[in-house]
This record gives structure tokens, sequence and C-alpha cells, in this order.
């Protein structure tokens, strides 16, 4: 068995593994797990076919990194039930940390200013600001949801209108980023990233691996709390009126019940 062979077999065993041990105990996951393994698959023979002609093509390495942030887009502000303009709100949320950052390291020499090494960096980057934005999105509007008597409360005892948003953003903010920062701390003892991993399957030294991978955390780390700020910052927008008042968008209450 070839060793291309060997990796899909394997893939799909562990695939249908979990399917059948999510049926066995009855938690409504089989078919989603199938559906998500199955798409991951064609998405992923898609993606690198077009990849392939990006590199061989650099112009189109701009229009795919439009695509990732558009895909961000849509993904995390599906996530965001009841924020108006959800979607723009996580566009700019994904879109402002994420491409500066790329443009950043590739401005300053970190990485080659070339499709195959600023695709991967904006991708890892695009995908970190977007799980921040959904996380930091999702917490912030469930408790403002669930936080209506505090809210009322705080304004009644003469905190304006931000002031009283502010505890709630802060959690929210801390949430969105726990992920990012337990990755960080214990890579290298936990887990291995896979851009180490990568450089490592593709001959890089482990010195070299270790180095760009550490670039690329925190990085990462910078761009995931810009973009819970961001989001957090929009959400409070949409929820402060004239007068000092806050109006958590009814959307956002009914999918908290």
């Amino acid at each position: 068995m070839s060793q291309a062979v060997a990796q899909v077999v394997a893939g799909a065993a562990f695939a249908i593994g979990a399917a059948l041990l999510a049926w066995h105990y009855r938690l409504g996951l089989a078919r989603p797990l199938v559906t998500a393994a199955v798409r991951a698959a064609v998405q992923l023979a898609a993606v690198g076919a077009v990849v392939a002609l990006v590199f061989r093509v650099p112009a189109l390495a701009v229009a795919f990194v439009a695509v990732m942030v558009v895909t961000a887009a849509l993904t995390a502000g599906g996530r965001l039930r009841g924020l108006p303009g959800a979607r723009r709100a996580a566009a700019l949320a994904i879109a402002l940390p994420a491409l500066s950052a790329t443009a950043i390291l590739l401005a300053v020499g970190a990485f080659d200013v070339t499709p195959r090494a600023a695709i991967p960096t904006a991708g890892i980057l695009i995908g970190g600001a977007m799980a921040a934005t959904t996380l930091t999105g999702r917490r912030l509007l469930e408790a403002l949801a669930r936080g209506g008597d505090e809210l009322e409360a705080r304004l009644a005892l003469g905190d304006a209108a931000r002031t009283a948003l502010a505890p709630f953003t802060r959690q929210a903010i801390t949430t969105g980023l726990v992920p990012a920062i337990d990755q960080t701390r214990s890579v290298g003892l936990v887990t291995l990233p896979g851009t180490f991993v990568g450089l490592l399957l593709g001959g890089a030294s482990p010195a070299a691996a270790a180095r760009i991978q550490l670039t690329v955390l925190l990085a990462l780390l910078a761009v995931e709390l810009l973009s819970a700020i961001v989001v957090a910052e929009l959400i409070t927008r949409a929820c402060i009126r004239p007068g000092e008042r806050i109006v958590v968008p009814p959307a956002a209450v009914a999918a908290s019940r």
C-alpha cells in the first residue's frame, strides 16, 4: 500500500470511527461528523488544485486571500445571530487584524513575499481571527441578552452606557482569547502545531521550524486579541442608543432562550 493510499484510508477510518461512537452514544453528531469529513476532503482537494495554480500565477494570490476572508466572515457572521450587520462586523474584525499582521510580517522580511509563504501565513492568521471573533461575539451577545437586570441596575446607579457594558465586554474578550493563550503556553509541551510539523516534514531544521512557528504564534496572539476587541467594540456601538440607553438586539435575546 502506498503512503498516499495509507493516509487516505487512515483518515477515513478515524472519521468513520468517530461517527460510529457518536451514533452509539446517541449524541446526534454522526451525520454532522460524516458531512464535515466529506466536505473537508472535497474542499482540501479543490483548494490543493487552486493553490497549485496560484503558485504558478502569483497574481491570483490576492484573490485567493480575499476568498478566505469572505468565507471566514460568512462563517463567523453566521454564528453571531442577533447582531445587525453581523457579517460586515465579522469581516472587519477578521480582515483588519489578520491582513495587517500579514503585511507587517512580509514587509519586515519575516517571510518571503511569495504566494508560497504569504498564503499559508494569511490563512493561519485569518483562521485565528475568525475563531476569536466568533467566540468573543457569541459570548458577549449571550451575556448581554441574559444580563438585562444588571445593565438596568448599572444605568440606574448613574453609569454611562459604555461603562455599564464594560464588564460584559472584558469578560467576553477574555473568554475569546483563552484558546489562543492556552495554545501558546502549551506549545511544544502538550501540542506540536501544524506549522512546526509541516516544516519538519518538509525538511526544515528543528531550529528553523521552531523559529517560524514562534513568529506565527506570537502574531496570532496579537491578531486574535485585536479581532476580539474590534468585534466587542462593534457590538457595544450597536447596543448604545442616544440618551445613554442600551438596547440589546431582540434576536440576540431570542437566541439566548
